[in-house]
């Protein structure tokens, strides 16, 4: 007798065009996630695996059936960006989820949802003194509570408060510009700041634990990094970088660190050095 095949496994990606989708499918194309297929939605011009939909358009004929949605969409600050607009995109996401029967969602957060502060920081610490972005990234999470008490038998999610990314942030913007020093903030200490930091690799490990776990195990909210903070100096030192120290302002944070305990129980996590951090982002940087 023949045994039916078992179906590979998927999970579609929102958000393909952005920065971090680039980061990531280069990623997964030399490092495939374990057991899956993998879609990517774009807004036009779809890739191989390619899905071309955007929100408020109608869904799509031939979605792929999928187990999960990894979110990538959102709305970063900028000249004319919306922020709430992040609220109504991690919806859409769940609302998605529902129609092509996916069984859980994971959306992007951000480390801005907490107040800086000298220790690292658990999932229980956000709110208080944050910034506008962050305010809306808490907002988001508190729709995704509600949208979950409203629909108890619908998919699950969970938000991912991601640390900065390497090769992704405000530093390596001014590394890849190469304009010349890079600036940084001295504190009275006599130190620059000091960030949690998360590689596309660990990033992409975390979503595929995430999306392994059993449902009792997917957190609703998790901080994603690798463990402890990392000096920017240092990571601006590795790239080759020289750096021009200014006093730090009054609102300046010194620290913001994202305690990792939470996702080391369903992923091992490894600190990375500064000189490895970089290394890792080079191989990806020439196609991201």
């Amino acid at each position: 007798m023949t045994l039916p095949m078992c179906r590979k496994r998927a999970f579609l990606v929102l958000g393909s065009s952005g920065k971090l989708g680039k980061m990531l499918r280069h990623h997964w194309r030399d490092f495939p996630a374990e057991d899956r297929a993998i879609y990517w939605q774009y807004r036009e011009n779809p890739l191989d695996e390619g899905v071309r939909w955007q929100p408020g358009a109608p869904m799509p004929g031939k979605l792929p059936k999928v187990d999960a949605i990894v979110a990538l969409w959102g709305v970063t600050p900028g000249p004319g960006r919306v922020l709430a607009e992040n609220r109504l995109l991690a919806l859409q996401a769940m609302e998605l989820a529902q129609v092509i029967g996916a069984t859980r969602v994971l959306h992007c957060s951000s480390a801005a949802v907490y107040p800086p502060g000298p220790d690292p920081l658990t999932e229980e610490d956000a709110g208080g003194d944050i910034n506008a972005y962050g305010t809306a990234k808490l907002a988001m999470e508190a729709a995704l509570a509600e949208w979950a008490k409203a629909h108890p038998a619908g998919p699950k999610s969970c938000a991912m408060r991601i640390a900065n990314v390497v090769g992704a942030d405000s530093l390596f913007a001014a590394i890849k510009r190469g304009d010349g020093p890079i600036t940084l903030d001295r504190f009275d200490d006599g130190e620059g700041p000091r960030r949690s930091y998360v590689t596309v690799s660990v990033l992409a490990r975390s979503i595929e634990a995430l999306l392994a776990c059993s449902e009792a195990d997917l957190p609703d909210v998790v901080n994603v990094a690798t463990p402890g903070p990392v000096a920017m100096a240092a990571l601006a030192q590795a790239a080759g970088c020289d750096i021009a120290w200014r006093p730090a302002p009054k609102a300046a944070a010194p620290m913001v660190a994202l305690d990792t305990t939470r996702l080391g129980k369903l992923v091992p996590l490894v600190s990375d050095t500064p000189a490895e951090m970089v290394a890792a982002w080079r191989r990806l940087e020439p196609e991201a």
